[in-house]
């Protein structure tokens, strides 16, 4: 069983860089009964460790508490797991920094809507898993033949 390295700055870089690109992330509480949900991060390269969902205050992870959010890039090229705090962003200027056309497009009423929130996710930890097989596990993949964790890519825990 492939238990991951400590997390290095390589892939710390390779995970912001492909989130960045592709910034969705399944979003669940932990302990409550409910299914993760598709959310949209707006990514802040000067913040470490956080990241920001606008949500509508009936969402099911709009109360906060302990959370997860799993990831899977484009390309399929990175995979994470993702375990913090979700609580509500009352900074009206982070508010304001993130808001864009493309969140309007999701929350009409506009971001003085009364409903409309902002959910800040202040990340403890993550594992963190880069698919890079090469010609050669590209071949062995085609072929049904044996891929050793150590030829698939990287695996690392510990703060994203």
């Amino acid at each position: 069983m492939d238990t991951g390295t400590p997390m290095d700055g390589d892939i710390r870089e390779t995970f912001w860089n492909a989130f960045q690109a592709s910034p969705f992330i399944m979003m669940t509480l932990i302990g409550p009964r409910g299914h993760a949900e598709p959310m949209t991060a707006r990514l802040d390269r000067d913040a470490h460790h956080v990241i920001w969902f606008y949500c509508k205050r009936d969402n099911r992870i709009a109360a906060g508490g302990r959370a997860m959010g799993q990831i899977m890039t484009r390309g399929h090229d990175v995979f994470a797991c993702l375990e913090g705090i979700l609580a509500e962003e009352t900074d009206p200027t982070r508010r304001e920094k993130h808001w864009s056309n493309a969140v309007e497009a999701w929350l009409p009423g506009g971001k003085s809507d009364p409903s409309v929130m902002m959910l800040r996710f202040d990340i403890a930890d993550g594992e963190v898993w880069t698919a890079n097989l090469g010609l050669k596990g590209a071949f062995k993949l085609m072929s049904g033949r044996p891929i050793h964790p150590h030829e698939a890519g990287r695996h690392a825990l510990g703060a994203v």
